[in-house]
């Protein structure tokens, strides 16, 4: 990524302020220049979480500001416990340079995944590393039972931390919009699909913790995950497609999250995949390309549906069913990248799912090989690439939500996700 090319332009900073500072990880600013001092250490924050450790001097480079202001935004994060002074660097022409880098213990964040077959819960520090875990498997997810379950495991992973769970400044929340839907194509009862209908998910678990919560559909929340950690760094416009119970996307357009006006763009699962004529509903995408249909297959020849998720997939017994399967999958995916294409004019399509990477190279290389099909007479084939986060996609964006907020200098990223 260029760096310099995305980085906002940090502003000119007034004197600091000789009053003492208690350190805290969101520290007051008893100054009229607050919002200009918080804007530029979070430039300064993001130049380090982009580039790595850096001198002063670099940082001066990169975001314009003289190396006098640098020097007191450094020491102020320093001191809030957010960056940490590495070995001094000797050897080069001039002073030994002393790199300043983020601190893992810093700040941390928790990322909360509920979705149709598991939840997961991420304890991440500042650098995005994940430090802990917790892992719930169900046939689907009964709201009497998940919910005390959601409380318990995060005060688990906010005990783990013990005199640092302070730090910890928000939750993110990652579930699909409609959890309940699509319940009679489940086996689900109505009662038990409307159950989700009448939940305000975000609300319950703000109910659970003193620390804000964001939330976000869960493929967006993945989408989040590629733009900040994964392939997204190197591309500005992409089509994210996540292959899970039911396939689902998100929209990146100029390096920002799209959410659309009902915050539902990348909905895929319900592109039709023929056209409709003489009063027949055509399928949709999730009829194809959903892990659903792959546990029916696996279900109905008595082996154990589970296995869509995991390695067993591509072993024994399952193996043949798995490759028709990804043979289906990958016709519908092709025609949904054209489509894509058509619309957006994007630089790639980045594909990803909660299965192993095995499986995940040999749907996309079926993907692009059934892309050979297409007359794109008239379009620039879009690129298909692997995502790099994997299962833990939309639990790690739900993560990364809160640090974004607190700590990056373009508030406008991840926001649009709910605008």
């Amino acid at each position: 990524m260029n760096f310099e090319a995305t980085l906002p332009n940090a502003l000119p900073e007034a004197p600091a302020s000789t009053a003492a500072h208690a350190p805290s990880v969101l520290r007051p600013r008893g100054s009229n220049h607050v919002g200009m001092r918080q804007f530029n250490e979070r430039v300064v924050l993001q130049a380090i979480r982009l580039n790595g450790s850096l001198p002063k001097a670099d940082l001066a480079r990169l975001t314009g500001l003289t190396a006098q202001t640098i020097g007191l935004i450094t020491t102020r994060l320093e001191d809030d416990g957010l960056l940490l002074r590495q070995d001094r660097v000797r050897g080069r022409i001039g002073q030994p340079s002393v790199p300043m880098a983020l601190n893992p213990d810093g700040a941390f964040s928790m990322g909360i995944k509920i979705g149709r077959r598991s939840a997961d819960w991420l304890l991440v520090d500042f650098t995005g590393v994940v430090r802990a875990r917790e892992t719930l498997s169900y046939s689907f997810p009964d709201a009497d039972t998940l919910l005390p379950q959601v409380q318990s495991r995060m005060r688990s992973l906010q005990d783990g931390l013990g005199a640092l769970a302070p730090r910890i400044v928000g939750v993110g929340v990652a579930a699909p919009f409609n959890l309940g839907g699509w319940h009679k194509m489940l086996g689900l009862s109505a009662s038990v699909s409307d159950q989700w209908n009448h939940i305000d998910l975000a609300a319950q678990v703000q109910a659970m913790t003193d620390v804000p919560v964001s939330f976000a559909k869960d493929t967006q929340a993945a989408c989040v995950a590629e733009l900040v950690a994964g392939r997204g760094r190197d591309l500005k416009s992409f089509l994210y497609l996540f292959v899970d119970t039911f396939v689902g996307g998100g929209l990146v357009l100029n390096s920002h999250l799209h959410g659309g006006i009902h915050g539902n763009a990348g909905a895929v699962a319900s592109l039709p995949l023929q056209v409709a004529s003489g009063g027949a509903v055509p399928e949709q995408l999730l009829a194809h390309a959903s892990l659903w249909e792959l546990e029916q297959h696996f279900k109905a020849s008595g082996l154990d549906p589970a296995a869509a998720y995991d390695d067993r997939a591509l072993e024994g017994a399952y193996a043949p069913l798995t490759e028709a399967w990804i043979a289906s999958a990958a016709q519908g995916l092709a025609q949904c990248v054209v489509s894509g294409t058509a619309f957006l004019d994007l630089d790639a399509v980045v594909i990803d799912g909660s299965f192993s990477r095995a499986m995940l190279k040999r749907l996309i290389d079926q993907t692009t090989s059934a892309l050979r099909n297409y007359d794109w007479e008239g379009l620039w084939p879009a690129k298909v690439i692997a995502g790099s986060i994997g299962s833990d996609a939309r639990a790690l964006g739900g993560a990364l939500l809160p640090l974004h907020e607190n700590f990056a200098p373009d508030r406008d990223l991840f926001l649009k996700v709910t605008a």
